[in-house]
C-alpha cells in the first residue's frame, strides 16, 4: 500500500490549506485513515482520523473547529482541510492508514505516506 501526501506549503496565520493523500496498492475502503503531524524536535502527534465509511471522525483538541477530514472512497483519497491556521500548526503532516477505527497513536497505523511540510508564518 502506498500513500502520497500533497498540498503543503507556506501560509500566513489565519489562512487555509488543503492537504490530500492518494492511496494505491490496496483496497482503500478497508482502511481507516488518519493525519498526523510532527514539528521540529517534537514527537509525531495525532491530528484527525476517519473511518472507512466516513461515519466516525475524531480530531485532536488543538484542531477541532478548524480542521476537517474527509475521504472519497471512489478516488481512494483522504483530505484534510485546514483553516484559521496558526504558527503552532507548523509541522510535517503525514497521512496514515490502518485496519479498523481504533486507537489513534502512530504505532497503531500500519501504512504511512512520506509527509508534506506545512509552515504557518505569524
Amino acid at each position: 500500500v502506498q500513500l502520497q501526501a500533497s498540498g503543503g506549503g507556506l501560509v500566513q496565520a489565519g489562512g487555509s490549506l488543503r492537504l490530500s493523500c492518494a492511496v494505491s496498492g490496496g483496497t482503500f475502503r478497508d482502511y481507516a485513515m488518519g493525519w498526523f503531524r510532527q514539528g521540529l524536535g517534537q514527537e509525531r502527534e495525532f491530528v484527525a482520523a476517519i473511518s472507512w465509511t466516513g461515519g466516525s471522525i475524531d480530531y485532536a483538541d488543538s484542531v477541532k473547529g478548524r480542521f476537517t477530514i474527509s475521504r472519497d472512497n471512489a478516488q481512494s483519497k483522504v483530505d484534510l482541510q485546514m483553516s484559521d491556521l496558526k504558527p503552532e500548526d507548523t509541522a510535517v503532516y503525514y497521512c496514515a492508514g490502518r485496519y479498523g477505527f481504533g486507537p489513534k497513536k502512530p504505532q497503531h497505523f500500519e501504512y504511512w505516506g512520506q509527509g508534506t511540510q506545512v509552515t504557518v508564518s505569524s
